[in-house]
């Protein structure tokens, strides 16, 4: 079927609906952000964080592995972060997906981290989120609200964007 100007009405519908989200995406984004689910972890230090703990906090997650090389080329961009926004309400919890706590204490020893470090046996984080491919980041606002999920090293500037999302200011990666 084809609309008085000679345009197929799926074309037409699509382009309606893209200009429709254009205007309404960023805003609508805002208020249709899921909760966060229920989740409880310890540390290998032995804190314990739930979404009670972290309310009033912005909380990126992040999910690796000793051996994935992506991760390792942005595991100082993690621990930068980390320091750069640990004061303004940041709390980065790391969970090592399914390696033994001997293998992640000895890879620990070689590569110290900023950022709180949780085991999977230790959490159900893993489970909730997929975590099959790494690194996987979720960054969480300070309402408990999931912001943003991104699959796979995507380096600073997405980082940075989602945590700017979660009203943490940033400043421009060169």
């Amino acid at each position: 079927m084809l609309t008085k100007r000679g345009l197929p009405v799926c074309i037409l519908g699509a382009v309606i609906l893209t200009v429709s989200l254009a205007f309404a995406g960023p805003q609508a984004r805002e208020d249709d952000r899921e909760p966060a689910p229920r989740f409880h972890a310890k540390t290998l230090g032995g804190e314990q964080f739930t979404n009670d703990s972290t309310k009033g906090k912005v909380v990126l997650f992040q999910f690796w592995t000793t051996w994935c090389s992506y991760y390792k080329s942005e595991e100082s961009l993690v621990n930068d972060l980390t320091t750069e926004f640990s004061g303004k309400g940041l709390v980065v919890i790391a969970v090592d997906v399914a390696e033994s706590k001997k293998v992640v204490q000895q890879y620990l020893k070689d590569h110290p981290r900023k950022c709180h470090i949780v085991m999977t046996g230790d959490t159900n984080l893993a489970a909730m989120y997929a975590a099959n491919r790494y690194p996987i980041y979720v960054v969480v606002d300070r309402d408990g609200k999931i912001v943003d999920t991104q699959h796979g090293a995507g380096g600073e500037r997405p980082l940075r964007r989602s945590l700017a999302r979660a009203g943490l200011e940033s400043k421009d990666p060169e």
